[in-house]
């Protein structure tokens, strides 16, 4: 077994909260339980859900992003210059908003002491001999995307009238992160990346705000503040990248195959692998792994974090092997297609039957990889 990620069985990073866990998330916005007590009840949910990884057999162990309300804005809040506020109409998802804050620039980007890096050093210290700590932080890119939407573009120029010291200022913070937290012990980052998905979809010049002429710039730009941050970084630190199309209560955002990104960001983009979402007909088909540069690896995201009907394991094993046309089968590994709680709300099935698909992921990778 590989050492470090990409594992052949392997995850995304989230999981279901549990109950007591939201409660405690609700008392604490409500001024009822301090910081204090906040943490303690995290920690033990946490501790709790890496006794279960371990238990599911898996190589990876995450904090389950426990102590988040979303998958990228509590990251980007906790830079200088971020503000945010509770939303009026939320991001439009199929058949449901997510009413997340608005988040926006209400200042120079800079970071100092990030919060990830303290819930890291908790997370490490049940590192063993059979497992990886991974620590998942939205991409640079997902940063930058969040600037420069059509909403936020305007209060974004009047700070940073020229867009290439917003680049690098990101592309700086995420340098220092990332610094801290090889510092504290971390081998294992997880970029969280759902600008590719927006990029593929058939409105992706409107959500942009841009033309076709204008969505190639964007896409070299995304590209580029990815690989600025990752310039430098240690050997022996692994950085992936996961890409998503919406992961909010069991709906979607976007949709479309690869096709428009894979010659630019399968060759380009500087990280281990690519965890790509594959589990329904929105992701298109596999042709576009064909672009993935010979030294990196893809992570296969078949089973579904949206449903909890399982998936039919001999169905599984045959698009592995129908990927395995474009890329080689020792490349490849296996997923769910994303985290099962992008937001604390969480997808729409049980703790039970998130751990029978994890199951079903071990089933099949020990099945062809033996």
């Amino acid at each position: 077994m590989s050492k470090n990620a990409p594992f052949k069985y392997d995850i995304v990073g989230s999981f279901l909260r549990p109950d007591y866990l939201k409660q405690a998330r609700r008392e604490f916005t409500d001024g009822k339980i301090s910081r204090e007590e906040l943490k303690s009840v995290e920690d033990k949910a946490i501790i709790d859900l890496i006794q279960k990884q371990k238990n599911a057999g898996l190589p990876v162990i995450t904090d389950g992003e426990f102590r988040r309300s979303s998958w990228h804005l509590d990251f980007m809040w906790a830079f200088n210059g971020v503000g945010h506020e509770k939303t009026k109409s939320g991001i439009p998802f199929h058949g449901e908003p997510a009413l997340i804050d608005d988040t926006f620039l209400t200042g120079k980007v800079s970071v100092e002491s990030h919060p990830f890096v303290e819930h890291f050093k908790f997370l490490k210290q049940f590192e063993d001999e059979n497992t990886v700590a991974r620590q998942t932080i939205p991409a640079p890119a997902q940063f930058l995307f969040q600037m420069i939407i059509p909403d936020n573009i305007e209060s974004t120029k009047a700070i940073y009238p020229e867009e290439e010291e917003l680049i690098q200022d990101i592309a700086e913070g995420y340098k220092k992160v990332i610094r801290d937290l090889y510092a504290a012990g971390c081998r294992n980052i997880q970029f969280d990346d759902c600008t590719w998905g927006v990029c593929v979809d058939p409105n992706a010049c409107f959500i942009f705000g841009t033309i076709e002429a204008g969505l190639q710039e964007n896409i070299n730009k995304l590209i580029r503040v990815n690989n600025l941050a990752i310039e430098g970084k240690p050997e022996d630190l692994v950085i992936n990248t996961h890409i998503c199309r919406g992961n909010f209560h069991s709906t979607w955002a976007c949709q479309g195959g690869y096709d428009r990104i894979a010659k630019d960001l399968f060759d380009r983009e500087n990280v281990n692998a690519f965890y790509l979402e594959f589990d329904d007909e929105r992701s298109g088909d596999f042709e576009p792994l064909q672009y993935v540069s010979k030294e990196k690896k893809v992570v296969l995201g078949l089973i579904t974090t949206k449903s909890p009907v399982l998936e039919n394991k001999a169905h599984i094993i045959k698009r592995i092997h129908e990927a395995a046309k474009y890329i080689p089968l020792e490349r490849l590994c296996l997923s769910p297609q994303c985290g099962f709680a992008s937001t604390e709300e969480g997808n729409k099935l049980t703790e039970e039957e998130q751990w029978a698909k994890l199951q079903l992921v071990r089933d099949i990778a020990n099945s062809i990889w033996k």
